[in-house]
């Protein structure tokens, strides 16, 4: 689930822990075949029946939250297997064709791991949480090399956090279910930090493509030397950094940051495609055709610039899909179509056709 979802949640479970309310959490831990959501999603239930965010398309909340209500009552975690190719069962007539395991547990905030993992959702910290599906214990690993918990079997443990430090170095690490060399399943449910997108200009255009970002769960920075367009109520929930060309030198986004240069204006664009190359981001786009970002290009080696293979191999120009967009909405949301791809290593072609599991990353090829 994306860093919206998960604020989403949070903020419903803070509220209702302050209120004195049992919680559960249900986590997909396991997909066969179709489903609409993939392993990692959660979904919050409250003692009074109360759900927030989804993880169906409605086919299986209600008999979640029924399982949930019982596990808030004894405090004992239960997986929960669902068909979804049974249309009879659920009466909706659109089986899915999957099968979806979810596991749901109390939230105690006394349990030292539970207090790391909900401390690490909060702050958008990377970490992996490692749950048997079978057997005792949990086991939450840092990147730094902290663990918290721990696995009744020490072979286990040991096969736990091996995997979790490996799916943390990932570039983009998603929840999984692996089994060991003696078939005893582990959950895997991983967090990142959010997403960063920097866009280098202000203009109208940048308005719905800061909303949309930010919805999709992106942290979004907006670069522009002009006062005027740099207001929060035109960038709600982004960071503003009021910046000449010259200055961005004081400027330090986070490496993993994706950046968009979309100043309109060739000076500012020169510079900051210069800052965004060197600044180690793998994702630099600008906006506008493929020829004038090569002119951009030969603008600053004519002046002395040099880059390296790796930083070139950066650039994304055109930026988006290619799906017709006109109006700054539409531009929007084919720019970050792109990114979502390139982040998750689609190659964002058409579904129409595609026999495999649909959000299967191996059955497409790389961007």
């Amino acid at each position: 689930m994306n860093a919206a979802e998960t604020r989403a949640l949070l903020g419903a479970l803070r509220e209702a822990l302050a209120r004195g309310q049992g919680a559960a959490i249900a986590t997909v831990v396991g997909v066969r075949g179709s489903a609409y959501r993939r392993e990692g999603t959660r979904m919050l239930v409250l003692d009074d029946g109360a759900q927030v965010c989804m993880l169906s398309g409605g086919c299986l909340e209600a008999e979640v939250v029924e399982v949930a209500l019982e596990v808030i009552a004894s405090g004992k975690a239960q997986l929960a297997h669902y068909d979804l190719s049974e249309d009879a069962t659920w009466g909706l007539g659109i089986g899915c064709g999957g099968s979806v395991d979810v596991r749901i547990e109390r939230v105690d905030e006394g349990d030292p791991v539970t207090a790391a993992w909900l401390a690490a959702l909060e702050a958008g910290e990377a970490a992996a949480l490692a749950v048997p599906l079978e057997g005792q214990g949990r086991v939450l690993v840092r990147p730094d090399g902290e663990v918290v918990g721990t696995l009744a079997d020490p072979e286990l443990h040991t096969f736990a956090v091996a995997q979790a430090r490996e799916r943390l170095g990932l570039r983009e690490p998603r929840a999984v279910t692996l089994r060991t060399p003696r078939e005893r399943a582990v959950f895997f449910d991983l967090n990142v930090p959010p997403p960063v997108l920097v866009i280098y200009g202000a203009g109208h255009d940048a308005l719905p493509l800061a909303a949309q970002a930010r919805t999709l769960g992106y942290d979004v920075q907006v670069v522009d030397p002009r006062a005027a367009y740099l207001t929060p109520g035109r960038f709600p929930g982004a960071a503003l950094h009021r910046l000449a060309p010259e200055e961005l030198s004081a400027f330090s986004p986070p490496e993993r940051a994706q950046h968009l240069i979309m100043n309109h204006h060739l000076d500012r664009d020169r510079v900051c495609l210069a800052y965004a190359l060197r600044s180690g981001a793998q994702y630099v786009g600008v906006l506008g055709p493929r020829t004038r970002a090569l002119d951009l290009l030969a603008t600053l080696e004519a002046a002395g610039e040099t880059f390296t293979a790796a930083q070139l191999a950066a650039l994304r120009s055109p930026v988006g899909l290619q799906i017709g967009a006109e109006a700054p909405e539409e531009v929007a949301m084919s720019i970050l179509a792109e990114l979502m791809a390139w982040r998750r290593g689609y190659s964002g072609g058409f579904l129409n056709g595609h026999a495999g599991r649909i959000h299967d990353a191996e059955t497409h090829a790389a961007p």
